[in-house]
């Protein structure tokens, strides 16, 4: 028999659970806010710590208001964590979480900013993700990631994507996984299909839409339109192709923009290396503000991306491949750099290249405090002080959280 427990939760972990204290272990409660009171049963022990189900909330938090999604919640879709909590509230938990982050793993202090938060908190993706029920319908993974949920709406999608979704509406018995993507300036379209199986594969939709097959090995197969899509930031087109990196929300991908000019202030003469550069947000976006740019990518088709969205930039290169290697063979000098690495962060390895390179000023796009606070860690350990700290809401609904750091080189 399950233990239950009454507790009162008093701050916001990493993950977007609520946590309290019960006998000396920590437990960590999805769907609740701190400053609740709660009943709950424990579902997962551990020596330290538990990780518990809501059953009741006891004394609710004024912050708590009601979900509009009917997706939302335990046993339900797991996209969004934070329906549940107001948008302003969000915004304070997750400067909270990160401040702690870099706290406890990278023993950083430093004063987080304020966070720019969404114009819109809702309908802001211009990416999502299906996968397919066992019946064939789409759907999203279930919160504990071991079934999928058939979803009818999502609330925070971009509506061209809801169009784009519900003009695709079929039975998909042969498909293992779906992406849907959009430039919210532009308005155009793509679909990317991935097969469980190989077998022929036909599409008709009454509307522009690029339909690409994305193959076991990685390539491409176009099936209607273009093999990409173009999207407008901060005033720049760019060429995206399906299998390339973009950021989910274009007007927070818009703001890291600022953020990071900020941040770096070229002077208009110096070398910039954009590490993770994909299609080229940011390297792109401040060439004309520097003498050079020098963009470092481990994928081939956001390599070429970036060369064909530089082509009108006569002081602007890509080169590919794998990001420590590359960085290895780079001689000469940087004063700035600009990096966007995935999820898990970029390493001590890489870190390692990049204080070899010892540019002034490092803008460093995060969207994970945990991996930030590892880095900046190696960052500070190799001679750089972390001197600013910018959070932008880039996943409202979610605990998600991104940001730009600032890190100056000591003299």
């Amino acid at each position: 028999m399950p233990q239950t427990l009454v507790l009162e939760l008093t701050a916001m972990a990493h993950g977007g659970s609520a946590l309290g204290r019960h006998e000396g272990r920590v437990i960590f409660v999805p769907y609740a806010i701190p400053g609740e009171r709660v009943r709950v049963e424990l579902v997962e022990e551990h020596q330290r710590w538990a990780r518990a189900r809501l059953l009741e909330v006891l004394q609710p938090s004024p912050y708590r208001v009601q979900p509009p999604c009917p997706y939302f919640g335990q046993d339900k879709c797991g996209g969004c964590q934070w329906q549940h909590i107001d948008y302003e509230e969000q915004l304070r938990l997750k400067v909270q979480v990160m401040a702690d982050q870099l706290q406890r793993i990278g023993g950083l202090e430093v004063a987080v900013e304020e966070p720019i938060g969404a114009e819109e908190p809702w309908s802001y993706l211009n990416y999502t993700q299906f996968y397919v029920t066992q019946d064939g319908h789409l759907g999203y993974p279930t919160t504990d990631g071991r079934d999928v949920i058939p979803v009818e709406e999502c609330y925070i999608i971009e509506p061209l994507i809801d169009d784009l979704w519900m003009a695709l509406d079929m039975y998909w018995p042969q498909l293992y996984r779906l992406s849907l993507r959009c430039g919210t300036a532009t308005g155009e379209l793509m679909a990317v299909f991935e097969l469980d199986h190989y077998e022929d594969f036909d599409i008709e939709v009454d509307f522009p839409v690029s339909c690409v097959l994305l193959l076991a090995d990685g390539d491409t197969a176009v099936l209607m339109g273009e093999p990409h899509f173009r999207e407008v930031v901060a005033g720049r087109e760019y060429r995206i192709s399906a299998a390339s990196a973009f950021h989910v929300n274009s007007g927070g991908a818009e703001a890291l923009v600022e953020v990071v000019r900020g941040f770096l202030a070229p002077a208009g003469d110096e070398t910039l290396l954009d590490l993770y550069s994909s299609v080229g947000l940011f390297g792109l976006a401040l060439a004309g503000e520097v003498g050079h740019v020098v963009a470092v990518e481990a994928d081939a088709g956001a390599a070429a991306d970036f060369e064909h969205n530089a082509r009108d930039l006569a002081n602007a290169e890509v080169r590919q491949g794998e990001i420590r290697e590359v960085l290895a063979g780079i001689q000469e000098p940087v004063q700035l750099l600009v990096l966007d690495p995935p999820l898990a962060g970029a390493g001590q390895a890489v870190i390692e290249q990049v204080v070899r390179l010892e540019p002034a000023r490092i803008a460093y796009v995060s969207a994970d405090p945990a991996s930030l606070a590892r880095d900046a860690r190696h960052l500070v350990d190799g001679g750089y002080r972390l001197e600013r700290l910018q959070p932008v809401d880039l996943y409202p609904q979610t605990f998600h959280i991104g940001s730009v750091a600032l890190f100056v080189r000591e003299r």
